[in-house]
C-alpha cells in the first residue's frame, strides 16, 4: 500500500528526526513528513551535529513503516534514501551529486546533503525515520551549497516536493518487493557510490583502521574492502570516519 504523505511545515524546531519519532511512538501512520527551514539540534550518523542556519538549508524527516520487509533488509533504507536525495538532485541543472558510502551525498567532492535513519519501536510496531539534510543557500566550513553550484534559482518548495515525490515511489518499489537490494537497489545504489573503486581507510571505534581498495556493497549494505589479507566488510555502525588514500 503506498503511504498516504502528510507533510507538516514547520519554520523552526530542534530535530525534525526527534519530530517525527515521536510521532512514531505515539502510533502515528506512515507517510509523515515534517520539514524545517530552520533546525537547531539537527542530528547526524553517530551522533554527529547537522544544524540548518535559518534560510539556509532544508530540514526533511519521513516515517515509514516497511511491513513485509525483513529486519535483516532494514540497513538497506539509509542507501536507499541516498539514491533518492541524487535523482532528486537531478532537477538542479548542473547539480551532478554522488554519494560517498554509507550516504554522504557530495558535489564536487564537498558535502551537500546528510541523511540519518533511525529505528523506532511503538506500540504500532517498527518505524523507520529518515531525515535529509540538504545545504540550500549556505553551507558549513568544507560542505557546500546548492547556490555555490549554481542551483540558487530552485524554489526549496519545489526541491521539497521532488524528494518526497522520489522517496514515495523508490519506497513503493523496495517494499513491494520485500526489500531485496538484488532487484534493483544494490545496482541502483553502485552507480552513484563514489567510494566503490577508491583506496580508503575506515577508522574504527578504538582508532583500528582498515586499509584496502573499495571493491563493492555486500548484500548487508557493507562496504567491501579489498586488503592484503582478503576482502574485509564493514558496517556503517562501525565506521568512525572514512578517508580516501593517496589524496
Amino acid at each position: 500500500m503506498t503511504p498516504r504523505w502528510r507533510i507538516e511545515r514547520v519554520a523552526e524546531t530542534g530535530s525534525t528526526n526527534a519530530d517525527v519519532a515521536a510521532k512514531a511512538r505515539e502510533g502515528a501512520a506512515e507517510g509523515l513528513v515534517v520539514a524545517a527551514d530552520h533546525q537547531t539540534a539537527g542530528r547526524g550518523r553517530l551522533g554527529r551535529s547537522w544544524d540548518t542556519p535559518r534560510g539556509g538549508g532544508l530540514a526533511v524527516s519521513a516515517l515509514l513503516r516497511p511491513a513485509g520487509v525483513p529486519a535483516q533488509r532494514w540497513p538497506w533504507l539509509p542507501l536507499l534514501a541516498g539514491v533518492v536525495v541524487v535523482e532528486a538532485l537531478r532537477i538542479c541543472p548542473g547539480v551532478e551529486t554522488v554519494l560517498k558510502w554509507p550516504n554522504d551525498v557530495l558535489l564536487g567532492g564537498a558535502k551537500l546533503a546528510g541523511i540519518l535513519v533511525e529505528r523506532v519501536e511503538s506500540a504500532a510496531g517498527p518505524a523507520a525515520v529518515v531525515g535529509i539534510g540538504l545545504n540550500l543557500t549556505v553551507a558549513p566550513h568544507g560542505a557546500t551549497s546548492l547556490a555555490a553550484a549554481g542551483g540558487s534559482e530552485v524554489e526549496p518548495e519545489t526541491v521539497l516536493t521532488t524528494l518526497i515525490g522520489r522517496l514515495s515511489s523508490r519506497y513503493d518499489e523496495w517494499r513491494g518487493q520485500g526489500g531485496d537490494p538484488a532487484l534493483w537497489l544494490a545496482a541502483a545504489y553502485r552507480a552513484v557510490c563514489d567510494t566503490v573503486g577508491r583506496d580508503v581507510q575506515a577508522v574504527l571505534p578504538g582508532g583500528a583502521t582498515v586499509e584496502g581498495r573499495a571493491v563493492d556493497v555486500d548484500a548487508t549494505g557493507r562496504l567491501v574492502l579489498r586488503t592484503p589479507s582478503g576482502d574485509t566488510p564493514v558496517g556503517a555502525g562501525d565506521v568512525v570516519h572514512l578517508r580516501p588514500l593517496n589524496g
